[in-house]
C-alpha cells in the first residue's frame, strides 16, 4: 500500500505501508506487528469469559481507546464504584485527555489530568474488575508474570490462532502487549466476532463512549452501517463488516495517522464497507485546490 500526496503533478511526500484483507487468507506475510489498542476488544472478551455484568456502555469503554471526555470518565466512575476500586488502583499512567475540547475545558476549570483520562483507563478498568472477581492481586496486575496477563497471552494467541513465538513488549499504557502477523489479528477479530456479540453489540450501540472526539474508530462506526473498527499504535487499523463477514487489516509503516485515517476511509469506500465523505485534496490557506492524496495498493 502507498499514500501519495501529489502537489500540481509531483509527489511531494509518500507513505507506504500493508494492506490485507480477510477474504484473502491465508495469503499475507509472517512479519510481525505489535496490537497494541488493537488488542483491547480481544482483551475485553475475558470479561465476558469471567460473567462480569457490564452495562453496554461500560463494555464499550474497556474495548476502546477513549478520548477522556466528560462522558467517558462518568462511566470510567460507575466501573470504579461497581467493582470497589480507587482511581489510584489504575497502573495506566497520565496523560492529558486526547480531546482538545476536554483539554481547554480542564484548563479553564484548572483541573490536572489523571490516569481515568489515560486513553486506556477502561482497558485498566476492565483488567481489574477481571482480578477482582479472580481475587487476584489488583497492585501488581501490570506485571508479566501476573496470573492475568499469562491468560490476557493465552486467550489473544488462542483467538488468533498463533502457534509460533513472536516478540512482546510493554505497551504504553505498562502492561504486556503482543506481535503476530497482521493475517492473525484479522483471524482473532473474526472469531471475536463469531463468538462475542456482547462486545459487537456494545461497541456498535456506544461508538462515541469506545472512543470519542476526533477518534476515527468512533467516526467509522458513526457513518458506516453494522462496521466496526479498532486503531491502534503505530499506524494500525482493524476494519471488519458484520454483514459480509470480511474485513481488512492497514498498518503504515512510519507509523502517520494522516495517512492511515486517509487509507482507511479510502478502502472501506472501494470495498462497499460505507460510503464516507472525506477530503483527500490538498489546498492552501486561501482554499485553492493544488493537490491531492491518492491511495494504491501496489
Amino acid at each position: 500500500m502507498r499514500i501519495e500526496y501529489i502537489r500540481d503533478g509531483l509527489v511531494e511526500e509518500f507513505h507506504e505501508g500493508h494492506f490485507l484483507k480477510y477474504s484473502d487468507l491465508p495469503g499475507g506475510e509472517d512479519y510481525p506487528y505489535y496490537l497494541r489498542s488493537c488488542a483491547k476488544p480481544l482483551q475485553a472478551s475475558l470479561l465476558i469469559d469471567c460473567g462480569i455484568n457490564l452495562e453496554p456502555e461500560e463494555l464499550a469503554l474497556c474495548c476502546g481507546s477513549h478520548a477522556g471526555e466528560e462522558c467517558h470518565i462518568d462511566v470510567a466512575r460507575r466501573i470504579l464504584k461497581k467493582f470497589d476500586l480507587k482511581e489510584s488502583d489504575l497502573k495506566c499512567g497520565v496523560h492529558a485527555p486526547l480531546s482538545g475540547s476536554m483539554q481547554d475545558k480542564m484548563l479553564l476549570r484548572g483541573e490536572k489530568p489523571g490516569a481515568i483520562h489515560n486513553n486506556c483507563s477502561g482497558k485498566h478498568l476492565g483488567f481489574l474488575a477481571v482480578c477482582k472477581v479472580k481475587g487476584w492481586d489488583i497492585k501488581t496486575y501490570d506485571s508479566p508474570e501476573h496470573p492475568l496477563q499469562k491468560e490476557i497471552k493465552r486467550k489473544i494467541n488462542e483467538m488468533c490462532e498463533v502457534k509460533d513465538s513472536y516478540p512482546e513488549t510493554t505497551d504504553g499504557c505498562g502492561v504486556p502487549i503482543l506481535s503476530m502477523p497482521l493475517k492473525n489479528m484479522l483471524i482473532g477479530y473474526k472469531n471475536l466476532i463469531d463468538n462475542y456479540p456482547q462486545i459487537v453489540n456494545a461497541i456498535l450501540e456506544n461508538p462515541y463512549i469506545y472512543g470519542g472526539e476526533d477518534r476515527q474508530d468512533t467516526e467509522i462506526i458513526q457513518k458506516t452501517r453494522n462496521v466496526i473498527a479498532k486503531v491502534g499504535a503505530g499506524g494500525l487499523c482493524i476494519v471488519f463488516d458484520l454483514q459480509t463477514k470480511d474485513g481488512f487489516v492497514v498498518k503504515i509503516n512510519d507509523c502517520s495517522m494522516p495517512a492511515r485515517r486517509i487509507a482507511v476511509l479510502e478502502m472501506i469506500n472501494r470495498l462497499g464497507f460505507g460510503k464516507i465523505e472525506y477530503d483527500n485534496t490538498i489546498k492552501t490557506i486561501q482554499g485553492r485546490v493544488v493537490g491531492e492524496v491518492k491511495v494504491s495498493l501496489e
